[in-house]
């Protein structure tokens, strides 16, 4: 099972879940405000969609990638994430309660597929405190929303039951939550600063390319998908699967891959493009195939591959400068080489196919959307 777009809060608005979760949950339980633009980290005075890392988001996703099996032709995580951490922290000589329990926090995947889609709640809150108090309140109340209290703790315990429904996985997600508390105390707490020291520059890059450049040509297809604003994270464990919640017009989160250097800034901006499109990907499926095809997994079969054609589709409209780059992105994601003067639009499609109907209509609702006001 693969995680796509999170709309939890979609579904619950009538508990303002998008008006204290994505922004953060005090101590004490009130709601905070929804974000709204905010003067970005470069030079543009007001983006729509600030570049930013989060501590709390990488080690939740850091987590997850240490632990669940990834076979997909576009991984969950950056390719090798996994390798490379466990040898820094080989040499480091460091243990923690995530390695010691991993192996029994990756066997329980295998009973309850839901919990791929823990994924995304991080993206709920505002920071590691926040997020473990929307723990908190979660497990001590076992789970049951009307036990929270509050209009916010019971909506928080709600969000949580959507992926932790029973008790063996609210049991996982103790082990897994004290394995991350573990895990940020002996080493990513210190590993992470130091990436964000030597990242410096890619930040800097990245955010100059979107909000003078990239956002503007985007804005239009965003505006018109309910995606106006929201907040656009750097994330170390993520490649070119990134993670999306859709909370609201203007209180969205996309978490995407966070490259090693500034000359490759223009990969964040490919797979916020991939994320971008991923409902009207799911759109143009649901129109193309049979009930029958559907209950055979269709779906979920062509949902990969639909969303990265989606993307390139959305850049050829808005930015074709950009659709080689992410083009071969993709196929370096996807591990395919190109040979030498093979086309690449021609391995890129033969890589990521999808039936003619749905990548039709995935075109006719690109031109509908850019053609909206």
């Amino acid at each position: 099972m693969r995680p796509r777009r999170h709309r939890l809060a979609r579904r619950a608005s009538s508990l303002a879940i998008a008006a204290f979760l994505v922004a953060g949950c005090s101590g004490r339980g009130e709601p905070l405000p929804s974000p709204t633009p905010t003067p970005g980290t470069g030079s543009n005075p007001l983006v729509t969609w600030p570049v930013r890392t989060q501590m709390h988001v990488d080690l939740w996703l850091h987590g997850y990638a240490l632990v669940q099996d990834d076979t997909a032709l576009v991984p969950l995580f950056e390719r090798g994430y996994r390798d490379t951490v466990a040898a820094v922290k080989r040499r480091a000589n460091v243990l923690t309660q995530l390695d010691v329990n991993r192996d029994q926090l990756r066997n329980r995947f295998r009973e309850s597929a839901a919990l791929t889609n823990g994924q995304f709640l991080a993206l709920y809150f505002g920071t590691w405190d926040d997020l473990q108090r929307g723990i908190d309140i979660f497990l001590r109340a076992g789970g049951n929303a009307p036990r929270g209290g509050t209009d916010v703790n019971s909506a928080i315990i709600a969000t949580f039951a959507q992926v932790f429904s029973n008790s063996a996985d609210r049991e996982w997600l103790r082990i897994f939550n004290n394995g991350l508390k573990d895990e940020h105390d002996k080493f990513f707490r210190s590993w992470w600063d130091e990436q964000q020291r030597s990242r410096r520059a890619v930040i800097s890059r990245v955010d100059s390319l979107w909000g003078r450049e990239r956002l503007p040509r985007l804005q239009r297809f965003l505006n018109n998908t309910r995606q106006a604003a929201g907040e656009f994270t750097l994330s170390l464990p993520l490649g070119g699967e990134g993670r999306t919640v859709i909370a609201g017009t203007r209180a969205n989160a996309v978490a995407v891959t966070f490259p090693d250097r500034p000359e490759d800034a223009l990969e964040a901006i490919y797979v916020f493009a991939h994320e971008s499109v991923g409902s009207l990907a799911a759109e143009a499926i649901r129109d193309n195939i049979t009930p029958a095809e559907q209950r055979t997994g269709a779906t979920n079969r062509y949902q990969g591959a639909a969303a990265v054609r989606a993307g390139a589709m959305l850049l050829q409209r808005t930015s074709p400068d950009l659709v080689d780059g992410y083009q071969r992105y993709y196929l370096r994601v996807a591990n395919r080489a190109v040979a030498t003067g093979a086309s690449v639009t021609s391995e890129f499609e033969r890589t990521f196919m999808i039936p003619d109907p749905i990548r039709d209509s995935i075109g006719r609702l690109l031109d509908t959307v850019l053609g909206g006001i």
